[in-house]
Formats: C-alpha cells, structure tokens, sequence
C-alpha cells in the first residue's frame, strides 16, 4: 500500500511540474516611448479563451486618429522603430479589415486621441496566442506594439497608410 501510494504521490508530482514548465503566460506588457525615450502608453495583452485581448493608454500624444498595431519583432531602436519589423501576420493574409484579402492578425482598430493627449484602445485578436501554439506572438524574437502617426485605412497594404511610427514597446511575458 505505502509503495502504491508513494508512486501515485510521485505521479502527481511530476504532472504538476511539468505543467508548470508547460504553462504558457497568460499576461504579457509593454511600455512604449517615443523616439526621444519619453514614454507615451502602457500596453496589457491577456489570453483568453477567445484570442489576446489588447489594452492600450496613452498619454502625451498628438490629438487625432493612430494606427495601432503588433509588429514581428521585439526591438524597438529609435528613431524610426523599423527594428520593430512588419506587421505580425501569422496568416499570411493582406492587410485591413476592409481589404477583402485580410485582415492579418496585427491588424488593430484606430485609436482616438483627445485633446488633452489621452487615448485608449481595448480589442481582442481572435484566435491570436501570445505563445504556444503554431502561431505565437511571443515567438523567439518577440513581438512590440507601435502606435503610428495617422489612422489606419484600414486597407492599404502592407502597414494601412498609418504613417511613421510615433512610439514603440517591447512586449514582456508576465
């Protein structure tokens, strides 16, 4: 009896643990700057049973309309923030939801930014996984969120005409 409970114990054990080596992160942030270093917005993304839900503050930016988006890379070196890569498009699809080749998955709705420099955007990338899976966000070079100068078309291939890149976050597990 004490043998078979010893093994059962040592059984569980080991599952345990090898779920939590396996356990992908539910939560991952980033902080996002400006070419000058000033930081701009904070970003949350979350897993959950739907795909990533992605919040996004900002504070200090131009007032107007901005192009949000992920973006392939985890680097974000100013000025220009091209380190940061392309849009992330794990599907290979074009870009936009009112493209009817796209809509890729680092595509993200505008986000209004009021006159006091305050803007915020909350949105779910459906099916999106921040790791695991064949198509991670979190895959070995990272991933970053960019806020562009301008509104996205929502249809021009590949970056939505949104305009240069205004700031830029490396994206963190949690």
């Amino acid at each position: 009896m004490r043998t078979v409970l010893t093994v059962a114990t040592t059984i569980l054990l080991a599952g345990a643990a090898g779920s939590a080596i396996a356990a992908a992160p539910s939560k991952a942030t980033a902080v996002l700057n400006d070419s000058a270093g000033a930081q701009k917005a904070t970003a949350t993304l979350t897993q959950t049973g739907k795909g990533v839900r992605l919040v996004v503050d900002a504070k200090g930016l131009p007032a107007g309309v901005h192009g949000v988006h992920l973006h392939t890379v985890g680097q974000c070196t100013p000025p220009d923030f091209a380190s940061a890569g392309g849009h992330w498009n794990p599907t290979h699809k074009m870009h936009g939801k009112d493209n009817p080749m796209g809509e890729h998955m680092g595509d993200l709705p505008n986000m209004t930014v009021g006159t006091d420099g305050v803007g915020h955007l909350d949105a779910t990338i459906p099916g999106a996984m921040l790791s695991g899976g064949d198509m991670p966000l979190l895959d070995a070079d990272g991933a970053s969120v960019v806020i562009h100068a301008a509104a996205d078309d929502y249809k021009t291939d590949p970056s939505g005409n949104s305009g240069g890149r205004v700031a830029c976050g490396t994206i963190t597990a949690q």
